[in-house]
């Protein structure tokens, strides 16, 4: 039986280090904008904010 690794051991995940070019933050928008989520939506601006270093 495989090892359980607990949620709390796993590490952060921060989108921003994967948004290092105006393509890879072309593509994220275009992810978000086709969930067609208001709130999903909201957050990437302010993923892509931070990526840019506005904070």
């Amino acid at each position: 039986m495989p090892e359980k690794t607990r949620i709390a051991d796993l590490p952060d995940f921060d989108i921003t280090e994967y948004l290092a070019d105006d393509q890879a933050i072309a593509k994220y928008q275009t992810i978000v904008l086709e969930a067609d989520d208001p709130a999903l939506l909201a957050a990437a601006l302010g993923d892509i904010a931070l990526a840019r270093g506005m904070n």
